[in-house]
């Protein structure tokens, strides 16, 4: 039995929790979310796949763990990066930078293998944990509407159309072919021109 370090169990498990995650990110960037295996996990963690398992049961619910502590990232980033008062234009080029830098440090394969990879129950508990991220996204439409800076008939479709543009991205930032801010420029300049800013 492995050696408690911590001063409960309830640290101890944090800690374990925390270092499978932290496992999870590197190997997301060496060789992908898909081709991860729970065997990898454990390996890169220092655990066995006993306590691998104990802790999440299989490769979806440790996605989804990853993915909510992704998504907390995000939100905080994007809470302290932000300047107060920034315009909708800015908030916008904040989100489409984070957003791009996520996908960069965190690589993973698009929505459509994801779910055929986790499957519908699975996928829709993903979608759930990214829900923050669009909520974010539709904030910034609705204030850029209100001042007038963009032109949106409707928000969460133009939120969806938006979020496919970053995603389309993914590939040529991950290969290497194009950096984050030359992704950003182009991704940005597209979508304000589109909102008419």
């Amino acid at each position: 039995m492995p050696r408690i370090s911590a001063a409960t169990i309830g640290e101890h498990r944090a800690q374990t929790r925390d270092r499978i995650l932290q496992a999870v990110s590197r190997l997301s960037r060496a060789q992908g979310i898909d081709a991860i295996s729970m065997t990898d996990v454990a390996h890169e963690a220092a655990i066995t796949r006993t306590v691998l398992y104990n802790y999440y049961p299989d490769k979806a619910a440790l996605l989804l763990a990853f993915t909510e502590r992704v998504t907390s990232y995000f939100i905080e980033s994007y809470e302290r990066e932000l300047p107060t008062g920034a315009s909708p234009a800015d908030r916008l080029r904040a989100f489409v930078r984070l957003q791009l830098a996520g996908l960069l440090a965190h690589p993973h394969p698009g929505a459509a293998d994801l779910s055929a990879t986790l499957g519908p129950a699975a996928y829709q508990q993903l979608a759930e944990h990214v829900a923050p991220m669009q909520r974010i996204l539709a904030d910034i439409l609705v204030s850029g509407a209100d001042s007038g800076d963009f032109q949106v008939s409707d928000v969460a479709a133009t939120a969806r159309m938006i979020l496919a543009v970053i995603g389309a991205e993914r590939v040529p930032l991950i290969s290497g072919t194009v950096t984050v801010e030359a992704a950003e420029e182009r991704v940005a300049g597209f979508v304000l021109r589109a909102l008419g800013a």
